[in-house]
């Protein structure tokens, strides 16, 4: 598992790849400052509007009390942005990869399982759509673990952990459906729920590093890619049949 992470890695900056690092972060950028704009939006008008409606629900005996609330989603509308880009890049990370899933995927089966059938590319639609999950579901259970972060940071702990599920999940399922059906690729991600985990681990790992994580889709892909290969073993019928030059008897 180590040496298919290095080999993800070393693969990142190669020539072929920096193309699509390049359009891979720049999606990424544009994904995170949208959404952290609405969200500093959504803080702004919780800290101004919010407020004021508020104290004419509740009353004002509670003006004290409203105005300490406002002041501190204030300040979080001030830090809507990198909250935003921080607790956002999982999800955002997701949907970039079902983008570039393919081409990825591609110069690693290329650059290192030559001799074997190259993968089916997947429907851009279905891609998407997995992204688009991936990405709904992170959202969802880091809303759900926020709270354990504001009262003793557990909610960090939770936040690696499904991190390392969602991102391990998503893209082994992605590598997988390149030579097999989607049930299929489900099926084999259960099969192998503790493997494909821990290898889900390194990709959460990475995803946590400022900058470095804005590469996450190539290295979460081609590490999959590398993983799948691994744990399907030999498949005679994904070998390229061999030439064999006929040679003249005497």
């Amino acid at each position: 598992m180590l040496d298919a992470a290095l080999k993800a890695l070393s693969q990142i900056l190669s020539p072929p790849m920096r193309s699509i690092l390049w359009k891979s972060v720049g999606l990424a950028l544009v994904l995170i400052v949208a959404a952290a704009v609405a969200l500093q939006r959504l803080l702004s008008w919780l800290a101004g509007s919010g407020g004021l409606w508020a104290e004419t629900m509740v009353g004002s005996n509670y003006h004290t009390l409203i105005n300490i609330l406002t002041w501190i989603v204030s300040i979080a509308a001030g830090l809507g942005v990198v909250v935003g880009a921080v607790f956002l890049m999982p999800a955002i990370t997701s949907l970039v990869a079902s983008v570039f899933v393919d081409d990825v995927a591609d110069i690693v089966e290329r650059e290192h399982y030559p001799a074997e059938k190259p993968g089916v590319a997947l429907p851009v639609g279905r891609a998407v759509i997995e992204g688009s999950k991936t990405a709904l579901l992170t959202i969802l259970v880091y809303l759900i673990a926020l709270p354990f972060v504001l009262i003793a940071g557990a909610g960090f702990i939770v936040f690696f952990i499904a991190t390392a599920w969602l991102l391990g999940r998503e893209y082994f399922e992605l590598a997988a459906m390149r030579f097999r059906t989607p049930e299929e690729a489900k099926l084999m991600r259960k099969q192998n729920s503790a493997t494909v985990f821990t290898a889900g681990l390194f990709i959460a790992a990475f995803v946590s590093i400022p900058i470095v994580n804005l590469a996450t889709p190539l290295f979460g892909m081609a590490f999959m890619v590398h993983m799948h290969k691994r744990l399907s073993g030999p498949r005679p019928e994904l070998l390229e049949p061999v030439r064999r030059t006929s040679v003249p008897t005497a």
